[in-house]
């Protein structure tokens, strides 16, 4: 159909497609934020097992993975609250981004997607970031633990995220 067609169409049926896209409950900026602030929430609730190992030294991770990132962009002379403090912003930062990239493009995001995001976020750590930082594919170098580990904080993180994006306001 031809763009005056579906003008003509949509004239007939009494709605227009600026109608169609605001009254989508979900769409647009509004459902990008959300998925930020659900990426943001993700982000905290993975964070917190993660905390809880790291401290009673369940964790099988030397450090934790956004500390190490930081150290390893700004080198280790930073003082530890600034360091504290840009792992837990950077942390917190990029997994809001990646819960708002996935409400952009799956808005019916739902929990199977928030679960596909955090496999998807935990492979890439697995082959890109754990290397960088010196633990070898899979956190291989250290344990292979890590690996386990990282896959059911990375699961909590798309769980989360998944629940919170599939809620109606």
């Amino acid at each position: 159909m031809s763009n005056s067609t579906d003008q003509a169409a949509s004239s007939q049926s009494g709605t227009s497609q600026s109608a169609i896209s605001s009254d989508n409950v979900g769409s647009g900026p509004s459902r990008v934020w959300r998925g930020f602030g659900w990426g943001v929430a993700a982000t905290i609730a993975m964070s917190i097992p993660m905390a809880v190992g790291m401290a009673t030294g369940v964790a099988p991770m030397p450090e934790p993975i956004p500390k190490a990132l930081v150290t390893l962009i700004f080198g280790g002379g930073l003082p530890a609250s600034l360091l504290m403090g840009l792992s837990a912003g950077s942390h917190l930062g990029y997994g809001g981004v990646f819960g708002a990239l996935l409400a952009r493009l799956f808005p019916e995001a739902g929990l199977r997607e928030g679960l596909g995001m955090g496999a998807l976020l935990w492979l890439v750590m697995q082959v890109v970031i754990l290397p960088l930082l010196g633990w070898g594919f899979f956190g291989a170098s250290i344990t292979p633990k890590i690996a386990v580990a990282t896959l059911v904080l990375h699961l909590i993180y798309g769980a989360t995220l998944g629940w919170g994006l599939a809620r109606k306001r």
